[in-house]
């Protein structure tokens, strides 16, 4: 026989109520936004300097920081280098054992610490000054060690921390993180970074989707939008089994001397099934000379189109001739908008 399973019962008393921890979470949201909104007084004539400096830099910026702050660090080093500041990040502790080889003549280094007084980045000063690099502090202490060595400072001070034990990490972070934001949009429009030059840097973003992606490469990364074709006398029976077949909703009809002559949509074979369409062909039930675009044509555009035409088909052509047919299904899944 097994022996009995024990349960294991525990009695939790003296929990905060609900309205004590819904407190906790506004009391955290009114603190950070009050932190952020400090900061604005700081963007001033240090701040200025700071950002003429590093465009003047022919190297990169080198964030540094450990902990919570290497965290912050490291999302401000992407949003950098995606608007037009080359950033990397070193890790503070990695630095003093190889990983300082990162920093190269030429860079500048910000370091992130709340206090301004951490081990891993205090014991990277005198490196760091030893081979004429300029540093930046990111600290919310003017009178820690990292605030006092620096050639500048971001200042990031906060009165307290969300953490009611005034602890983890809450508000400090929030400011650390609002303050990386503010040097790097007021780089990039310094630099005039352009939403094109941001498409470039995110190609599979909905941007660079938007700017880049043509109706070509619709029509090449879908294999089946290849258009289906059916000629001008050809039954109804004839263009159900090409629709059917071609898997965009409409088939082209054309004849070998005119080329193409129009479009039959599966709502065309919908609304003629309301009439008497017996004996009809596809003459009959197409939309003659249907509007075309070019496979050159950015798909954002031919999207567009759709929707101002309140139609579901494109027709694409290459250098005049025929190259396809796109469903706006297609331009959906393509992730334009």
């Amino acid at each position: 026989m097994h022996e009995p399973l024990l349960v294991l019962q525990t009695t939790i008393v003296n929990l905060p109520t609900e309205e004590i921890w819904m407190e906790a979470a506004r009391r955290t949201l009114t603190l950070e936004a009050a932190a952020v909104a400090a900061l604005e007084s700081r963007i001033d004539a240090d701040f200025q300097i700071i950002v003429t400096r590093i465009l003047a830099s022919k190297g990169r910026l080198v964030f540094a920081g450990i902990g919570k702050s290497a965290d912050v660090a490291r999302k401000t080093v992407a949003t950098l280098n995606s608007t037009g500041t080359p950033a990397s990040f070193l890790h503070a502790a990695d630095a003093l054992h190889g990983d300082l080889g990162l920093v190269q003549q030429g860079d500048i280094v910000i370091a992130v610490s709340k206090s301004g007084n951490t081990a891993e980045v205090t014991a990277l000063l005198p490196l760091i000054r030893a081979r004429n690099i300029p540093l930046i502090a990111m600290t919310g202490n003017l009178e820690s060690g990292l605030a006092l060595a620096a050639d500048g400072v971001l200042n990031i001070a906060v009165d307290e921390e969300a953490c009611p034990h005034n602890l983890a990490p809450t508000t400090s972070s929030a400011a650390q993180l609002a303050m990386g934001d503010a040097l790097a949009m007021a780089l990039m429009v310094a630099r005039g970074f352009t939403p094109e030059q941001f498409a470039g840097f995110h190609p599979g973003g909905t941007l660079g989707r938007r700017l880049f992606l043509t109706l070509g490469d619709i029509l090449d990364q879908n294999g089946d939008s290849k258009a289906p074709s059916v000629s001008p006398d050809a039954d109804l029976q004839a263009v159900i089994l090409a629709i059917t077949a071609g898997r965009v909703g409409a088939v082209i009809v054309a004849d070998q001397q005119a080329g193409m002559l129009g479009i039959i949509t599966d709502g065309d074979l919908r609304r003629a099934f309301e009439q008497d369409w017996r004996g009809a062909t596809a003459r009959d039930l197409m939309t003659a000379a249907p509007q075309t675009m070019d496979t050159n044509t950015l798909a954002a555009d031919g999207f567009a189109h759709l929707q101002t035409q309140k139609i579901s088909q494109l027709v694409v052509t290459r250098d005049g001739s025929l190259a396809g047919i796109i469903h706006l299904h297609a331009l959906i899944s393509a992730g334009i908008f």
